[in-house]
């Protein structure tokens, strides 16, 4: 008996209008997957920009061994500065639909027809 009683109000619990409204939407969701995308982009960002200042100090290091043992290193690669990545940010208002990112878009209008019987370069058509 306090089995089934048990049960009931488990189920009218999970029923309750509060439980409905808190249910996830569709919205949520794709929300959570884009805000999830972009944090993995900016890890990657962060993982490039840490693996520079490594590879920056290695070099450096490399060099103070070479002129210890008396010895010339070689002349370094010009590479680009290493650019620490701006903090985390994630703006979902800023993000468009498909629909609306313009890769969809009518071509521009056309300034005269596809075929004509007159060539592009001046010439008189040929006669058939």
């Amino acid at each position: 008996m306090k089995k089934t009683l048990a049960i009931w109000a488990l189920l009218a619990a999970a029923l309750s209008p509060q439980a409905l409204l808190a249910a996830p939407t569709d919205a949520d969701a794709a929300r959570a997957a884009a805000e999830a995308k972009a944090r993995a982009a900016w890890n990657d960002k962060v993982t490039a920009y840490k693996l520079c200042v490594a590879q920056d100090r290695v070099a450096a290091h490399y060099r103070e061994q070479m002129a210890a043992n008396g010895k010339s290193a070689p002349e370094p690669v010009t590479t680009p500065p290493c650019m620490e990545p701006e903090p985390f940010t994630f703006n979902a208002e800023g993000t468009q639909p498909r629909e609306g990112s313009g890769a969809h878009s009518p071509a521009e209008t056309a300034q005269r027809p596809p075929s004509s019987s007159t060539p592009e370069n001046g010439e008189k058509p040929l006669a058939k």
